[in-house]
């Protein structure tokens, strides 16, 4: 059994958060709140799905590409995974490229834990150091890494979570934690096109057995056991649904009737068809990736994608002497 690994805690005030979005008009949740264990679990089991192609065509690939990837940026680095998750993905990366360490930042600390040990257990003489991190706001990297180059891994399409000026302060944050002479690894799913349909773009979010709908619904049973909430999730409905005018899948948490609740010690109030939005997932062009790249200090190198254009994955250069955030 894989022993467990020692976790810096950086993790953001969840409370605080659920406070200042339930109180706007147009109420909000961040999706990094998603992901408790039970959320991270939940997210886990959609990438199985049927109907969810950005995992296995990542995984499709990575795999088929990670020899190049490794040919590119050479061994030794530290790898600094934003947003690890279960690591599913890692150790195609890892036994391509030969690393020197492998840092996993995650949100939600238990589950970062398990997968981070779990790995560890795997790649024995590997130095795993953990971050539990809200990743969109500065942290410190270990310093076990000190001096080392450094290998960003962004996958799974995470950065269509953000506004094009988020994903961008982001993206050059992330330039910033990496360094000089760093590359990034990252995932980009793509906009609807001839191989990609509106229909099958939706279904990915909104599957047929539920789970995406548990997903973010989970949000709300987190409010009830970690704020003291009195939330009736059965109040509450999912839906998913492509915006086209701001190119972004959008979920909503609707409330299905009049409902009255207290959370973090606040009292609101919802109205039958008002809605919590919880996530965006914007998609990009081939050709609005690059562009992204640039805007945010990194020089495209190379982009792969699937025969269908349904997903890119990205191998990005630090740009020289750019200016830090």
């Amino acid at each position: 059994m894989a022993q467990p690994l020692p976790v810096h805690d950086q993790t953001s005030d969840f409370a605080a958060a659920v406070r200042a979005g339930l109180a706007q008009p147009q109420k909000i949740i961040p999706a990094r709140f998603f992901y408790d264990r039970a959320g991270s679990e939940l997210f886990e089991a959609i990438t199985e799905l049927p109907e969810y192609y950005p995992t296995r065509t990542e995984i499709g690939i990575l795999s088929a590409n990670a020899a190049d990837i490794a040919a590119a940026v050479g061994p030794g680095r530290a790898v600094i995974e934003f947003g690890s998750g279960s690591s599913a993905k890692t150790p195609l990366l890892l036994r391509a490229i030969a690393p020197a360490a492998y840092v996993p930042v995650d949100i939600s600390a238990e589950f970062l834990q398990h997968s981070a040990s779990a790995l560890a257990a795997d790649f024995p003489g590997l130095p795993v150091l953990p971050v539990a991190a809200d990743f969109t706001a500065p942290f410190r990297p270990p310093g076990g890494i000190f001096g080392m180059p450094r290998l960003g891994f962004f996958p799974g399409s995470t950065i269509g979570n953000f506004a094009p000026p988020a994903a961008i302060d982001l993206l050059r944050s992330f330039a910033s934690v990496l360094g000089a002479g760093s590359w990034l690894v990252i995932g980009i799913d793509l906009a609807p096109g001839p191989g990609k349909t509106r229909e099958a773009l939706e279904a990915a979010y909104d599957d047929a057995q539920g789970v995406t709908a548990a997903f973010n619904l989970n949000l709300l049973h987190r409010i009830n056991r970690e704020l003291g909430g009195t939330v009736r999730v059965q109040d509450f409905t999912h839906r998913a649904v492509w915006n086209a005018g701001l190119g972004r899948i959008e979920m909503h948490l609707v409330a299905v009737r009049d409902t009255e609740f207290t959370a973090a010690g606040q009292s609101f109030r919802l109205v039958a068809g008002e809605h919590i939005h919880t996530e965006n997932s914007y998609k990009w062009t081939l050709a609005e990736t690059q562009l992204l790249a640039r805007a945010c200090g990194w020089n495209p190198y190379t982009a792969w994608a699937d025969t269908n254009g349904c997903f890119s994955l990205q191998l990005w250069q630090r740009a020289l002497g750019i200016q830090e955030p």
